[in-house]
């Protein structure tokens, strides 16, 4: 769950002050998502977190020269990911962005089974209509069996899919601050959000449609 903050204005002015508890909030509510963002660059968590506390370092020595033209945790970001991107390459770890994202952007993110063919009078329409989870109980929605499964699908991710769709849909962040932060196009953003909501959409409709409890 993302923590609440002050708003930009106030925040950075409290940077700027000096304000230790400003600056560990800040480091709490974005410390994991920085982590996660990070060893998808290096080789293993613990230079991750060098790369995190660099990038905290970067934040404190920066803070004066933020113009507020970004967010400020776009701008964090920003900062994170050169920082991290360049210590890739220093350790020989320089990541293709296919590695990152997943398959092929052209390819469809649902089986095309799922369509009419081009036989249809209706091609490329559902073949038949994605399950309706209204009548599912809300025990059964919110149920820890259920969040189980949308974790697994996460650790299934690609990891630029999966942290794309932790920005969005459980941080709430917008399509452009997503974009900023992880220095994606607009495009990229847009597919690999789709992906991995089309992806833990399957997985939990097959959980539904199963029955299981367990």
């Amino acid at each position: 769950m993302d923590v609440e903050l002050p708003d930009d204005h106030a925040l950075v002015e409290r940077l700027r002050a000096g304000d230790e508890a400003a600056f560990m909030a800040l480091v709490e509510a974005l410390q994991p998502s920085m982590l996660r963002l990070a060893r998808m660059y290096v080789s293993s968590m613990a230079v991750a977190e060098e790369v995190v506390q660099d990038a905290w370092l970067g934040v404190l020595r920066g803070i004066d020269g933020f113009q507020g033209r970004s967010s400020l945790r776009t701008w964090i970001f920003r900062i994170l990911v050169n920082i991290a991107k360049t210590r890739g390459v220093r350790e020989g770890r320089s990541v293709p962005f296919a590695a990152l994202v997943g398959d092929d952007p052209e390819a469809p993110s649902w089986d095309p089974s799922a369509f009419l063919g081009p036989e249809a009078e209706l091609e490329g329409h559902w073949s038949t209509l994605p399950a309706d989870w209204r009548g599912i109980p809300d025990d059964r929605l919110l149920a820890g069996e259920t969040f189980s499964v949308i974790r697994d699908v996460l650790d299934e991710l690609p990891p630029m899919q999966a942290e794309v769709l932790r920005l969005r849909d459980a941080l709430g962040w917008s399509s452009d601050e997503v974009r900023n932060a992880l220095d994606l196009t607009e495009t990229n953003q847009r597919v690999l959000l789709h992906r991995a909501r089309a992806k833990v959409r399957a997985a939990l409709a097959a959980y539904f449609e199963s029955g299981d409890t367990a």
